[in-house]
């Protein structure tokens, strides 16, 4: 609104038929031609901030020399969602020992997998100034906890934490990849948006319990990938059953089947269920992950089943990895 309309309006004259008349207004007048003028302000003010936000929005590049990036996600914390990204990393390559697959941790706060992945050390630099990721059990790993010391807590706002997401998106030299994996952050905030937007994305997969206040948050994350255009290749129903090891009798701790229903309303596919194990626990926390130990455990063939229809629903690679543009020096 102007400031001649705003005293025009403060002073209760409406300009009708040009400039040929002032009639007083009475305050219902008043009120409706105020809702007028402002609700026009607003619809402008909204279509120039949408103008500004779309020539704002990075373009996607691909990574130089990925196939294809599949994400890890869910919506809320505790779910196992990077025990699943670290053993759908290691099944990937388990089906078809000709691929090559990396992992990334971009959980910049909380960076889980150089423990679950038994990786200590900084990674070195190539000849182009790009950091090459740390290797173990075949699969290429980078992480935020490789820059950082294991008990030192990253304490950084949110142009940092994108600095060092761009870092790690792009300053990384995996050779050449069929497969990244992408451990997410728990969340629907700036990461999985600048990801998403950054990066092609193959296709996301949510983990969720199947517990009714992890699938709201899992339904979340679902819609989120929808809106910024990733396909949601479908759900992983974590710590689905639990089976008493001695009396073998089963308990759905988290509840019954709360992914499938949950899939239904998404019009997706449950991808796979995990049981609650210990022992999938403990060979995460000693860093031999249950693919890699105990590849023919019940556990382990479940990440197995899970990986092979993951790639499935894969669209089909380029023939030849993409190429990113050149990076200067940091």
């Amino acid at each position: 609104m102007g400031s001649w309309q705003r005293l025009l309006l403060f002073r209760g004259v409406s300009l009708r038929g040009g400039a040929r008349a002032c009639a007083p207004l009475c305050g219902r007048q008043m009120l409706v031609c105020w809702r007028q003028l402002s609700g026009a302000e607003s619809e402008t003010l909204k279509q120039r901030r949408t103008q500004i936000m779309s020539r704002g929005l990075p373009k996607q590049k691909p990574i130089e020399g990925v196939k294809q990036v599949i994400v890890v996600a869910s919506g809320k914390g505790g779910v196992g969602k990077s025990t699943t990204a670290v053993n759908l990393a290691l099944a990937l390559g388990a089906n078809d020992s000709s691929k090559a697959v990396g992992l990334l941790d971009v959980d910049v706060y909380g960076p889980s997998v150089p423990k679950m992945m038994n990786l200590k050390g900084n990674p070195e630099l190539s000849e182009s100034n790009l950091m090459r990721p740390l290797l173990n059990y075949g699969v290429a790993c980078m992480s935020m906890g490789f820059l950082v010391e294991e008990t030192a807590p990253v304490v950084w706002r949110g142009l940092m934490v994108m600095s060092a997401i761009e870092k790690l998106l792009r300053q990384v030299d995996w050779g050449q990849l069929d497969y990244l994996v992408v451990d997410m952050p728990p969340g629907t905030g700036d990461v999985q948006l600048s990801v998403s937007q950054n990066i092609p994305i193959s296709g996301a997969v949510i983990v969720s319990t199947p517990q009714d206040i992890a699938l709201m948050d899992a339904h979340k994350g679902a819609e989120m990938f929808r809106k910024v255009h990733v396909p949601v290749l479908g759900l992983v129903q974590n710590m689905s059953v639990f089976q008493c090891p001695k009396c073998r009798h089963k308990t759905h701790i988290f509840g019954a089947d709360g992914a499938r229903r949950l899939a239904r309303t998404l019009d997706l596919d449950v991808l796979g269920d995990v049981p609650l194990h210990l022992n999938i626990r403990e060979a995460s926390d000693t860093g031999q992950p249950i693919v890699f130990s105990q590849p023919e455990s019940d556990e382990a063939k479940a990440y197995l089943r899970i990986a092979a229809e993951v790639v499935k629903r894969l669209p089909s690679p380029p023939d030849h990895p993409p190429a990113s543009c050149s990076l200067p020096e940091a």
